[in-house]
């Protein structure tokens, strides 16, 4: 299963009381928290929430050692595999886009899809079904529809629509690099979406607190590895305007406010990409808290361990 959401919205926590509750393997899917470097500034799990549940792929790079969307993609199959094996259930918890769908959807070169293309799927499927649209992918492009779970919503959805928006199959665009999604997967996800005003608000307090906490001494620390400038963690959210107090160049007050308002900024486009480009089973409108457990640990029993048998 996948947790996602914008930054602040509670993912850490809920993976880790799915991942206690569930006998799970957290595996992170974002794309700053795979480097060492920078815990606190990237806000990777708690002492408390990794004692809960295995967690893996957090801190596992140096900045210094770039990680790339079919990288990560590599390690979380096997990371999938190894909790598969071991009769454990993996979930994929992180905000970068980039990462689930090259998870979700391989690597291929598949040009984008028309707007209108795509929201006439997602009014289908609302409309019809996941079974309806399998059956009709049958009918159109049978060998994508036999690798696919006839309930599995965003890869069918996301097969139809390919077939749709480039007149070739989803099949036909993955053999041209062979870096399609693993075809036994299954994916059932969570989406998290509290109200901006309130996650602007709990972006801003958790900045304050990250300052106090250690991100400028992350920062500080690696500036002095004298990274290459293309290094991807000297852009991660909050870098570039602290660093810009450590050199002397704004005052904390200023470089904390701009560093809030970049990651107000960063938010705002994660969840416009989540409401583009994810099919959620379940999405929560807040940010998850205990109180959600009833209704999440239910959806899990009803929707996520019934497909694993």
């Amino acid at each position: 299963m996948i947790v996602v959401g914008p930054t602040a919205s509670g993912k850490s926590a809920l993976a880790a009381d799915v991942g206690e509750a569930f006998d799970g393997v957290i595996i992170n899917a974002d794309s700053m928290q795979v480097y060492a470097e920078l815990p606190v500034l990237t806000a990777q799990p708690t002492v408390a929430e990794t004692n809960r549940a295995p967690h893996r792929l957090y801190g596992t790079l140096s900045v210094a050692e770039p990680c790339s969307a079919g990288r990560w993609r590599d390690m979380a199959v096997a990371e999938i595999e190894v909790a598969q094996t071991a009769g454990k259930l993996p979930i994929l918890c992180g905000g970068t886009g980039l990462y689930i769908k090259a998870l979700m959807e391989g690597l291929s070169p598949i040009p984008d899809i028309p707007a209108a293309v795509r929201d006439d799927v997602r009014r289908r499927l609302a409309a019809e079904g996941a079974e309806a649209l399998h059956a009709l992918l049958v009918e159109r492009d049978p060998v994508t529809a036999a690798r696919l779970n006839p309930t599995d919503s965003q890869r069918v959805a996301r097969a139809l629509e390919v077939l749709e928006g480039t007149g070739r199959s989803l099949g036909q665009w993955q053999e041209e690099t062979g870096e399609g999604p693993p075809a036994d997967l299954c994916f059932t996800i969570i989406l998290l979406m509290p109200p901006r005003d309130a996650l602007y608000a709990d972006i801003d307090a958790r900045l304050a607190t990250m300052s106090e906490e250690g991100a400028l001494e992350e920062v500080a620390a690696m500036h002095a590895m004298d990274l290459d400038p293309k290094c991807p963690a000297l852009k991660a959210v909050g870098v570039p305007e602290l660093l810009r107090y450590l050199l002397g160049d704004s005052d904390l007050d200023a470089a904390l406010a701009a560093a809030q308002q970049a990651t107000r900024r960063f938010a705002k486009r994660q969840m416009t990409w989540f409401r583009n480009q994810i099919i959620a089973n379940l999405t929560i409108n807040v940010k998850y808290s205990v109180s959600l457990r009833p209704k999440t640990f239910s959806f899990i029993r009803e929707n996520v361990l019934t497909l694993l048998g």
